[in-house]
């Protein structure tokens, strides 16, 4: 499946009418889209080579604040511009909004014309390029798991986000009669990604009332980090089309399970899996094992990639299918890493740490960094854990706060190794950052507790 454009393509869906707008985006620190809408006519004039935007893009935060300590950009240094140069292989029709295309772009630096090596999408590249330097081809995909309310947002924003109400009443694992209830949404948000040329497998309801899940055929690294991003983006501007709202935050009812979105690895060499051997245990290549060990060794120092804000922690519960612990399992979703397919050809790593509000290319970059970590080391993995890891207090427990992820992360020589000083030193601000705004909240917990009593 391709439905991807060319340049031609868009010249002629423009002269016939069929297509009147581009959307020219990049891929924030949160993972969003942000750019410009450019008439169809300019992008195919100029625009297709390159526009600009304002540095402060890559160093805001979720309300586009402006915070100080970046060393990218500041008050200090004027807050200039970068070039977004589109990616023309991204170039494709978005059919859920009428006349549009879109086309992600590359962040370029606009003085030394080099890649900005803090963006998302360009971390990610540098790690993919790592593998491909081995020969080897990284293969993803990731879940989207996402809660829909029954009114819009904003409704919910006018009622400051208090009694929130999903669009189902029950636990909707696998229902088919509930889900059908939520076809308008999800029946639009599959046929229109696939026609963008996301390859949308299927949906379904999760575990809790108007949870749902999205999953997206496994691709190449870069092109499936596009996917969830679009998928992501395109889930939210459905929900609103119908008078919805679609919300990916990791956790938000205590009561409530939260949402993840699941990681699955695996290499290729020449088309065909390295981390599959018929000869050893359960299909795992020796080069599997090491790659997985890797990721093992070193999650807790990229975790603050897998959980980026003070409410991602909160989903880690037990027994809420979210994992506490850092150790593999064989097909047990209780670990942090499930192994899936064993003894078959479509061996993978499932990474199950992450949460619904992660960017992507954030989290996969990382993964496939100490993955390979454990290449060069030559580590040798563990065996599986067995039974209900939760109470398993042998494993090593994933750090449960931003700031102790933070922590970690900040002075972990592998990471630094990885991504470099200079990226490490710009998400711990953005994570310091977070923290700090949390920290500074009157929350509604504390009123309630302690208005009257305290």
């Amino acid at each position: 499946m391709n439905a991807n454009l060319s340049l031609d393509e868009l010249k002629d869906a423009a002269d016939e009418g069929r297509l009147d707008t581009v959307l020219v985006c990049l891929v924030d620190m949160q993972g969003r889209l942000m750019g410009k809408r450019f008439h169809i006519q300019h992008f195919l004039s100029s625009a297709w080579q390159e526009t600009h935007c304002c540095n402060y893009l890559l160093a805001t935060d979720l309300e586009m604040g402006t915070p100080d300590g970046y060393q990218s950009t500041s008050w200090e240094s004027g807050y200039g511009d970068y070039v977004m140069k589109p990616d023309l292989s991204t170039l494709r029709p978005m059919p859920w909004l009428e006349g549009t295309a879109m086309v992600l772009c590359d962040v370029i630096d606009h003085h030394t014309h080099e890649p900005v090596p803090h963006s998302p999408r360009e971390i990610l590249k540098r790690q993919i390029e790592r593998c491909e330097s081995l020969g080897l081809t990284p293969l993803m995909a990731t879940e989207l798991e996402f809660f829909l309310f029954k009114d819009s947002l904003e409704t919910l924003r006018n009622q400051h986000y208090m009694a929130l109400e999903p669009i189902s009443a029950y636990n909707e694992d696998y229902h088919i009669f509930q889900t059908t209830k939520e076809e308008p949404i999800m029946r639009r948000l599959r046929n229109t990604l696939y026609a963008a040329g996301i390859p949308v497998e299927n949906s379904k309801g999760e575990a809790e009332s108007g949870q749902e899940e999205l999953n997206i055929r496994y691709a190449d690294a870069l092109a499936c980090a596009d996917h969830h991003t679009i998928a992501k983006h395109a889930t939210k501007e459905i929900a609103w089309q119908q008078g919805h709202s679609a919300t990916f935050l990791s956790k938000w009812h205590s009561d409530r399970v939260g949402s993840a979105s699941h990681v699955h690895v695996s290499l290729q060499q020449d088309g065909k899996s390295v981390f599959y051997d018929a000869n050893e245990p359960l299909g795992m290549s020796t080069l599997m094992s090491q790659f997985v060990a890797g990721q093992l060794a070193y999650a807790a120092d990229f975790t603050v990639f897998l959980a980026p804000y003070v409410n991602s922690y909160k989903r880690f519960v037990k027994g809420s299918f979210a994992p506490t612990k850092i150790a593999w399992s064989v097909d047990n979703r209780t670990a942090g890493f499930r192994l899936c397919g064993d003894g078959s050809p479509g061996i993978r790593i499932e990474c199950r740490i992450p949460g619904a509000d992660i960017n992507p290319y954030l989290t996969q970059a990382a993964l496939l960094a100490a993955g390979l970590k454990g290449l060069e080391e030559k580590m040798e993995l563990e065996p599986a854990v067995t039974g209900d890891v939760y109470n398993d207090d042998s494993m090593p427990e994933i750090p449960n706060q931003l700031a102790k992820a933070c922590e970690k992360f900040k002075h972990s020589t592998f990471m630094r190794e990885a991504f470099g000083d200079d990226v490490v030193d710009h998400y711990v601000r953005c994570a310091e950052w977070e923290q700090e705004q949390f920290d500074q909240a009157v929350t509604q917990w504390e009123i309630a507790r302690g208005f009257e009593r305290a």
